[in-house]
């Protein structure tokens, strides 16, 4: 029932996107690009993207580095509750509540700061706090701690990912949104196979340290930093 109530909400989400909103623009240069061979296409959009324009590839990459990071915080959160923290079915599904809330709340009240400072700033201001997400919650030792830094992360959840959004649609030319969004969406769902993997990992060649797995995590978010830092950004509207 879970299931079919999570189907449903999905349906319900995007019926106003199929009903209202409507094509603006005329079909992309369909000589460049073939559905017949999805792999290849993909792999000469990614060369194109990655000669042409240098600093939205840096942004894949840096896309890539910390939505792995937060796909370990999405995907094992509830089983470092339970292992680590010693959380019961009832505490973890608050938890899990509590981060989801948290985002909504992130990603809205942080536009309005984001549009005043920049997305590049933002986005490094996000990141920061996920690294200090990840410390507090390997380092914490009760409850009151662990819950601090859960919210923490909700709020960097929803904030990176509207912000690491804007910053595509910002750097994307206005004939070629679909497909660099296309590619944005690769590098995060790769991302979301190289990160849990990668914790696991870790946990298992150190014979369960939760803490150690989540810790190793934390070097996605500061990779994320380090390449941020290299992009050439400037906003549209200056």
């Amino acid at each position: 029932w879970i299931m079919i109530l999570t189907a449903s909400m999905f349906m319900i989400a995007a019926l106003p996107t199929l009903v209202f909103l409507k094509e603006r623009t005329n079909s992309y240069n369909t000589r460049l690009y073939s559905s017949a061979k999805p792999f290849s296409e993909l792999l000469k959009a990614w060369q194109i993207t990655r000669l042409e324009y240098p600093n939205f590839f840096r942004l894949l990459v840096c896309g890539a580095c910390y939505h792995a990071g937060i796909s370990v915080v999405i995907t094992l959160s509830s089983v470092y509750a339970t292992q680590v923290m010693g959380f019961s079915m009832a505490g973890t599904m608050m938890m899990v509540f509590t981060v989801n809330i948290a985002a909504a709340a992130g990603a809205l009240s942080f536009g309005h700061v984001q549009d005043n400072i920049g997305h590049k700033r933002a986005l490094t201001i996000t990141l920061g706090g996920w690294a200090l997400m990840v410390v507090t919650a390997s380092i914490a030792v009760n409850n009151v701690t662990f819950w601090a830094a859960a919210t923490l992360a909700g709020l960097c959840m929803g904030t990176s990912q509207s912000a690491g959004r804007a910053m595509v649609a910002s750097m994307a030319p206005k004939e070629r949104p679909a497909e660099f969004y296309a590619l944005w969406t690769f590098a995060i769902q790769l991302a979301a196979v190289i990160g849990p993997i990668t914790y696991g990992l870790i946990t298992w060649a150190t014979l369960g340290q939760h803490r150690i797995g989540l810790l190793a995590t934390g070097l996605f978010f500061i990779a994320g930093l380090m390449v941020l830092r290299t992009i050439e950004f400037t906003s549209p509207d200056t």
